[in-house]
This record gives structure tokens, C-alpha cells and sequence, in this order.
């Protein structure tokens, strides 16, 4: 029997196909919209849209990781015991990002109400419609597989840049349907692109610190969902969240706690 070969580009495979798949649902979804579908409809197939890159992974798994299985190589993404500590200190930082910066709009804002949900259950449909269409479905290929995966050959600071950019571009048909042109679209992805390259930086230190896949899915939905509650202006609200996530970046990098972003030779703890 012959052995099936491995790819000899991993990650760049699946960035590729991982955009392959994405494009086509996401013009999918604008139809839609366009044609005036039930907005179930349309959350549903948006949802369906960032589960590409779970798709792309396990199209390609087979020949990244030959004879393992993909099921189990997902479970054991989760296996390791949650610590209190590090689920403690992600909500708190991120809980007070969203204090600061709902502080910051209501001082500058004219309209009734701050918040874009106007009764708990619209909260609750949010909250989980927000996990399933960007957590659930992104963290599995861009961090559970295309982060570690770098890590194998760069720090896992470097490997936090390079991931965090192609995931910025991976959203890149999105900037085009805000409306903005101009010096507001170049301002709206300068900001779009420090944020999540800063939170990127973010979800590696804190994930390297409890190597569980749930510590980026927590980060990455409370970096959505308090974003979309909040009723201000879009560049605005995207400037201050790259302002607040660069700063906590950089004393990250600068604190490096266990060293989990560079500095530390034996990081194949990291890997697994």
C-alpha cells in the first residue's frame, strides 16, 4: 500500500482553500440579502459561511496529518482542564475594554440608546448566533490547526502575526459591503487589521498558557458580540477596540508570561 503523502505546504494550502470556499457562500449570503429572504435565512447561511475554514481543514486533514483521525484530533483540542485563572483574566480584560469603550460612545453619542438590543431574548439570539457564525466555526482551523502548525517553526509571536494577518484578509469581501469608501474604508481596515492581529496576539498567549480551545473561542466571542451591542459608529467603535487590544498586545509581549510568546527553547509543549 502506498503512503499517502504529506502536504508540503499546510498552512498555505488551507489559507487557499479556506478563501476557495468562503467567496462563493459569501456571495451566497449577498444574494440573499439582496433578494429579500427571511433574515433566518440569511443568518443561517451566514453562519454556514465561517465554518469554511473547518471545512478546508477537514477536507485537507488526511493529507496534513496521515493516519490520524480528524474527530479525535478536534476532542483533543478541548481535552485539557480549563484554568479558573486564565478564563478569570481574559473576561476581565475584555469586560473592561467593553466598559471603556461604552463609556467613550455615550460620552460622543446623540442617540436614544448605546445599545443595539433592545430585549433579552434578541440578547440571547445574538449571543448564540454570533457564536456559531465566527467562534465555533473559525477557531478550529485558524487556531486549533494553522497557529500550532507555525509554531512548529516559528515563535508563536511570529506565528500570532502571520495567522492574525491572512485571517484579516480572509474577511477582506467583508470590508466592501460596510459602504465605506475612501479615507473611511482605509481608516476602517487599518483599525479592522490592528484588531485582530492584537486580539490574535492575545488568544495565542492565553491558549499557550491553558493549551484548550475553548480560551480563543471565549476571547473571540466577547471580541463580536460586545462590538455588535454596542450602537455607535463603526469606524469609531473599530478604532477604539484596535486602540485598547494593540495595548493589551503589546504588555502581553512585553510581560510574556511563561514565556508562551518567544524566548523559550523547549516550546514543543506548545505543539500538541
Amino acid at each position: 500500500m502506498n503512503r499517502e503523502k504529506k502536504l508540503k505546504k499546510p498552512v498555505a494550502s488551507f489559507i487557499l482553500l479556506t478563501n476557495i470556499i468562503f467567496l462563493p457562500l459569501f456571495c451566497l449570503v449577498g444574494a440573499i440579502s439582496m433578494l429579500g429572504f427571511p433574515a433566518r435565512v440569511f443568518d443561517v447561511m451566514f453562519c454556514a459561511s465561517a465554518w469554511s475554514s473547518t471545512v478546508a481543514f477537514a477536507i485537507l486533514f488526511k493529507k496534513i496529518y496521515p493516519g490520524e483521525n480528524f474527530i479525535q484530533f478536534v476532542k483533543d483540542k478541548f481535552k485539557n482542564k480549563l484554568k479558573f485563572s486564565v478564563i478569570l483574566t481574559v473576561t476581565m480584560i475584555q469586560a473592561f475594554i467593553f466598559l471603556m469603550i461604552l463609556f467613550l460612545v455615550s460620552k460622543n453619542s446623540e442617540v436614544d440608546s448605546i445599545f443595539t438590543i433592545s430585549s433579552w431574548g434578541m440578547l440571547i439570539y445574538f449571543f448564540f448566533k454570533n457564536l456559531l457564525s465566527g467562534p465555533l466555526g473559525e477557531e478550529i482551523g485558524w487556531r486549533g490547526f494553522a497557529q500550532i502548525e507555525l509554531q512548529k517553526k516559528h515563535s508563536p509571536l511570529k506565528a500570532s502575526i502571520i495567522i492574525g494577518f491572512w485571517w484579516g484578509m480572509w474577511h477582506l469581501p467583508i470590508w466592501f459591503t460596510t459602504g465605506f469608501v475612501g479615507i473611511d474604508l482605509i481608516k476602517y481596515i487599518l483599525f479592522f487589521m490592528i484588531s485582530l492581529m492584537s486580539t490574535k496576539i492575545v488568544m495565542t498567549a492565553f491558549y499557550n498558557l491553558n493549551q484548550n480551545l475553548i480560551i480563543p473561542i471565549i476571547i473571540h466571542q466577547f471580541f463580536n458580540f460586545f462590538i455588535g451591542v454596542i450602537n455607535g459608529n463603526l469606524i469609531d467603535l473599530i478604532m477604539y477596540n484596535a486602540i485598547f487590544y494593540l495595548v493589551v498586545a503589546v504588555l502581553i509581549i512585553i510581560i510574556n508570561p511563561k514565556k508562551v510568546l518567544y524566548g523559550k527553547k523547549d516550546t514543543n509543549i506548545y505543539y500538541c
